[in-house]
C-alpha cells in the first residue's frame, strides 16, 4: 500500500518558504503513530526542512542531484527507483512535498490518501493538487475543533482510489 500522508489547508495550502504555516500537535502525533515504523519517501526540500532523518522509520530522499548524500537516508533518483528501494515494508508513505505529491498522483502510484485538512485559508507557495472524488472516495473522516494545543479547526480524513 502506498499512502500520500498530508496537512492541506481549506485553499490546498501544504507550505511556504520550505516551512509549514501551521502548527497542530494532534496532526504531528498522528503523522508520527502511523509511519513509525515504516519508510517515508520525500523530495529533498522537504527533507532539509525536516533536517534529519525521522527517528524509527527508513527516510528516502528523492532528488535529481546524483551527488547528494546524508547520513542515515535511502537516495533515489526517481519516484520510482525510492519505490523500488522499499524492502518488507507493505505500508509506505509518501511525505513531500508538493512536487512528490502531484508526481506519484499523476503517475497513479498512489493507493490511499491520508490527509489532514485544516479548516483554514492560508497563503503559501506550495499547494497540494486538486483531489479529484470521481478518482478518490473518502474512507473515513474525523472532525476536531480548535482547542488551547491545536489552534485551527481539523478534519482526518482517509481517501481510497475508487475501483474503476
Amino acid at each position: 500500500m502506498i499512502t500520500i500522508i498530508a496537512a492541506i489547508a481549506k485553499n490546498n495550502a501544504l507550505g511556504k518558504d520550505n516551512d509549514l504555516i501551521w502548527h497542530l500537535p494532534a496532526d504531528l502525533k498522528r503523522f508520527k503513530k502511523i509511519t513509525t515504523g515504516h519508510h517515508i519517501l520525500m523530495g529533498r526540500n522537504t527533507f532539509e526542512s525536516i533536517g534529519k532523518p525521522l527517528p524509527n522509520r527508513t527516510s528516502i530522499i528523492i532528488t535529481r542531484n546524483k551527488n547528494y548524500f546524508k547520513d542515515g537516508c535511502l537516495i533515489a533518483h526517481s519516484i520510482e527507483e525510492a519505490i523500488g528501494l522499499v524492502e518488507n515494508d507493505d505500508d509506505i508513505f509518501i511525505i513531500g512535498g508538493a512536487q512528490v505529491y502531484k508526481e506519484t498522483i499523476k503517475k497513479d502510484l498512489v493507493n490511499q490518501l491520508d490527509i489532514t485538512i485544516v479548516h483554514h485559508e492560508f497563503e503559501a507557495d506550495a499547494f497540494f493538487p486538486e483531489i479529484d472524488l470521481d478518482i478518490w472516495e473518502e474512507k473515513s473522516r474525523e472532525d476536531f475543533k480548535a482547542d488551547e494545543k491545536n489552534k485551527f479547526d481539523y478534519s482526518f480524513v482517509s481517501f481510497q482510489k475508487k475501483a474503476i
